[in-house]
């Protein structure tokens, strides 16, 4: 696997969550997968700014942290299905909680977004002299 630059620091709850759902695509994986959306070519369809090679990374690291089971067919052309373990369906109304505040605060998050964007974008046309 990857060489780690930080040391795991798995001190509290914060700590765990962090490192069992850091992932640009996990907590979207997550959520597809419980509204239904099993195969891999529906999951990469749903989320289609993600490469397939990023998305078969993160469903298996959730799968190795049980949130996720992978079921493969014996029939060929291979079919892969994924689903929630009991453990994954625990994290479901979390991920619900954190996706009706960012809507409540749409507006006011994405305004943020993209000023701290066009910050970014700003300081590096400085950096290269545009």
């Amino acid at each position: 696997m990857k060489d780690r630059k930080i040391p795991l620091n798995l001190n509290c709850g914060l700590d765990l969550i962090g490192e069992v759902l850091y992932g640009k695509w996990k907590i979207r994986l997550l959520w597809f997968i419980s509204q239904g959306h099993q195969r891999p070519s529906e999951l990469q369809r749903k989320i289609p700014d993600a490469s397939r090679r990023v998305l078969n990374i993160q469903l298996k690291e959730l799968e190795e942290h049980d949130l996720v089971a992978k079921k493969i067919y014996p029939v060929v052309p291979p079919k892969v299905e994924y689903s929630l373990t009991a453990f994954g369906q625990t994290v479901i109304p979390v991920i619900a909680v954190l996706g009706n505040w960012g809507n409540e605060n749409e507006e006011r998050l994405r305004k943020l977004i993209l000023n701290a964007q066009s910050i970014t974008d700003g300081l590096e046309d400085e950096v290269i002299g545009r």
